[in-house]
C-alpha cells in the first residue's frame, strides 16, 4: 500500500506538470498529455511563478538545431502522415525529433495491421508482426549503448510488451519513469503488467506524487476498490478535488462494488459538467444497461453519435443500446466497429461475448471471452462467461477452471461462489459445494440464494436439521425484505411444515402449513398439512389422554 498520509506541494506539482505537457505535446504522445492538461486544470486555482508557467514556453523551442526539420515532422505526425514522418526524420539523432521517427514507425505498423483485419473475431498475432520485431531490434541495440532517453525507454517498453516479453518490458518502463515520472502513459503500461493481487514494483519506482495515481489505478484494475478509493480520496483531499479523471475513477470503484445507484449518480453528475467527455462513457452505459434506464441509454447514445461516431466508447454505448433492446446481432456490429478501431479494447471483447451467449452462439462466444482473456487476464467477466459457456455445453469440469479464474478476481463476489458451489454440485462434491454457499452467505449474498442452495443441499443428503435451519433462515430474510423467489418461498414453507410433522411439533408444523396458504402454488397442499396437523395433534391429545387414565 502507499503512504496515505502524504502531503502535496501543489505549486511544484503544477510547474512539474505544465513542463510535462509541452514534452509529451512535443513528442505527440496525446492521451499523456490530455491527461496531464487535465490535472492542471484540476489546480487551476494554485499560482505559480510566471517563470515556471506554461505561457512561458513556445511549443518549438525545442533547444535542438534543427527546429525546422522537427516543425515539418511534427506536422506531418499530427496530420497521421505517419510513413512520411519516419522518412524525414530518419537520420536525425536529437531526442524530440529521433523520437517522433520511432514513434511514427510502431503506430504506423499498428495502423497497417488493423486495415489488414478482416475478421475482428481473429486479432493477428503481434508476435508474428515483422514491423514490430525489427523495431524491438533496432531498439535493443540503442538500449544497450545506453541511447535512449526516457520517451525512447516508454516505447521500447511498449514494444516488449506487444511482443510478450513481459518482465523485459516491466524493467524498461520502471527505468523509463525513473527518468521521467510525469509521463503518465508509462505509468499505465507498467500498471497492465503487473500481474500479482496487491503487488507493484515499489521498491524500484520514484518516490514521486504520480506513484499515487498509478498505485490507485493498480488497485482499481485488481479489483481492489477499497484500496483505490482511499488514494483516490486523498488525493481529492490534497488538491485534486477538481479532477474529473479521479471522479471517473470512484464511479468505477463504486460501479465495481456494484454500488450501481452511487456510480450512476456520480457519471450523471460528471456528464452534466463536462457533458463532451466520452472518457469512461462505456462504464457508465453497462450501468444503465444493468438498471434498464431505456430512456437515458437512449438519449445517451443519441448523443455520443452526435459527438463523435468513431470513437471506442460510442461504438460500446450504441452497442449497450441495441443490446437493451434485445437486438443482439446489431449489437455484435458496432461492438466489432469498436474493435475495428482497437482490438486491444476490452470492453467490446466482453459484451461481444455476452451478445453471442444471447444469440446461442457458444461458438463465437468462447472466442470473444477468450481474446478478452488475452488482452486482460485481470477480468473477471470474461472468466465467469466462459463458465458460464461451458456450463450450456455441459462440461462442468471446464466449467469448475474457469469459475475458479473468476473467483480468485472477485474472492468477495457472491455470484462467483455460487456458480463455482453449482458446479462442485454437478460433480458430486456436496462438501466443496457447501463450503461455496457458506462463504457466499458470508460475504453477502448478492442475489439472496445461498441459503437455498445449502437447504436442498443439506436436504439432497438426508441432513434434515441442517437442512431445516438454512430454510428457516431463508424464509426469515425473506420476510424482512421480500427478495426470495415465491416458488422457492412456497416451497420452503412446505418442506418446514412437513418438516415440523414429522417431528410431532404440531404448533410450529401449524404455523408454517398456514404460511403455504399464502401461495398459489402451495395452497392445496397447505390446506392438507394442516389437516394432517389437526389430525396428528388430535391423535397425540388421544394418546395423552389415555395414557392418564391408564395410570390412574
Amino acid at each position: 500500500m502507499s503512504d496515505l498520509t502524504f502531503k502535496f506541494d501543489l505549486k511544484q506539482i503544477k510547474a512539474e506538470i505544465q513542463k510535462a505537457i509541452i514534452e509529451c505535446s512535443q513528442r505527440g504522445l496525446l492521451h499523456s498529455t490530455k491527461w496531464l492538461a487535465e490535472m492542471n486544470m484540476a489546480l487551476k486555482d494554485v499560482e505559480i511563478d510566471p517563470v515556471d508557467s506554461i505561457g512561458q514556453h513556445s511549443p518549438y523551442n525545442i533547444g535542438e538545431d534543427d527546429v525546422d526539420l522537427y516543425v515539418l515532422a511534427k506536422t506531418y505526425f499530427d496530420l497521421k502522415e505517419l510513413d512520411r514522418c519516419a522518412f524525414y526524420t530518419e537520420k536525425c539523432t536529437s531526442p524530440r525529433i529521433k523520437f517522433l521517427h520511432l514513434y511514427s514507425r510502431y503506430l504506423s505498423g499498428e495502423r497497417k495491421k488493423l486495415h489488414d483485419m478482416t475478421d475482428t473475431t481473429l486479432p493477428p498475432d503481434p508476435t508474428q508482426n515483422t514491423s514490430l520485431r525489427e523495431l524491438s531490434a533496432e531498439l535493443r541495440i540503442e538500449y544497450k549503448a545506453g541511447k535512449l532517453d526516457a520517451y525512447c525507454l516508454y516505447l521500447y517498453g511498449v514494444v516488449l510488451k506487444r511482443l510478450e516479453l513481459v518482465r523485459e518490458a516491466q524493467n524498461v518502463l520502471v527505468e523509463s519513469i525513473e527518468k521521467e515520472p510525469l509521463h503518465w502513459g508509462a505509468w499505465l503500461e507498467l500498471a497492465a503488467l503487473v500481474s500479482d493481487k496487491g503487488k507493484a514494483p515499489l521498491a524500484t519506482l520514484p518516490n514521486h506524487w504520480m506513484k499515487h495515481f498509478f498505485l490507485a489505478h493498480t488497485y482499481l484494475e485488481q479489483q481492489l476498490n477499497d484500496a483505490a478509493l482511499e488514494v483516490y480520496y486523498l488525493l481529492q483531499q490534497n488538491g485534486f478535488e477538481k479532477s474529473s479523471y479521479i471522479t471517473a475513477q470512484t464511479a468505477i470503484a463504486s460501479h465495481n462494488r456494484r454500488e450501481v445507484d452511487s456510480a450512476i449518480a456520480t457519471f450523471r453528475s460528471l456528464h452534466k459538467e463536462d457533458p463532451y467527455r466520452l472518457d469512461n462513457l462505456d462504464v457508465y452505459s453497462n450501468l444503465l444497461y444493468v438498471k434498464e434506464l431505456r430512456v437515458e441509454l437512449s438519449q445517451l447514445a443519441h448523443h455520443v453519435c452526435e459527438v463523435d461516431k468513431y470513437r471506442v466508447e460510442t461504438c460500446c454505448v450504441i452497442g449497450n443500446y441495441y443490446s437493451l433492446r434485445s437486438e443482439h446481432q446489431k449489437a455484435v456490429l458496432y461492438f466489432q466497429r469498436a474493435l475495428k478501431l482497437n482490438p486491444q479494447y476490452l470492453s467490446a471483447w466482453t459484451l461481444m461475448g455476452h451478445e453471442f451467449m444471447e444469440m446461442k452462439n457458444t461458438n463465437a462466444a468462447i472466442q470473444s471471452y477468450r481474446q478478452a482473456i488475452e488482452v486482460n487476464r485481470r477480468d473477471y467477466r470474461a472468466w465467469y462467461g466462459l463458465g458460464q459457456t461451458y456450463e450450456i455445453l455441459k462440461m462442468p469440469f471446464y466449467c469448475l477452471h474457469y469459475y475458479k479464474q473468476a473467483q480468485q478476481l472477485r474472492p468477495n463476489d457472491s455470484r462467483m461462489l455460487i456458480a463455482l458451489g453449482e458446479t462442485y454440485e454437478k460433480l458430486d462434491k456436496c462438501q466443496e459445494a457447501l463450503k461455496c454457499y457458506f462463504k457466499a452467505r458470508s460475504v453477502g449474498d448478492i442475489e439472496g440464494i445461498a441459503l437455498l442452495k445449502m437447504a436442498k443441499l443439506y436436504d439432497k443428503l438426508q441432513e434434515s436439521e441442517n437442512a431445516s435451519a438454512a430454510y428457516i433462515e431463508y424464509v426469515t430474510d425473506n420476510e424482512s425484505n421480500q427478495a426470495g423467489d415465491k416458488s422457492e418461498v412456497s416451497q420452503a414453507y412446505k418442506y418446514l411444515a412437513n418438516y415440523y410433522i414429522k417431528r410431532n411439533q404440531h404448533d410450529e408444523a401449524y404455523k408454517y402449513a398456514h404460511k403455504c396458504l399464502d401461495f398459489e402454488e402451495t395452497r392445496e397442499e397447505g390446506k392438507a398439512l394442516l389437516k394432517t396437523v389437526a389430525q396428528t395433534r388430535s391423535q397425540a391429545d388421544r394418546e395423552i389422554i389415555s395414557n392418564i387414565s391408564m395410570s390412574c
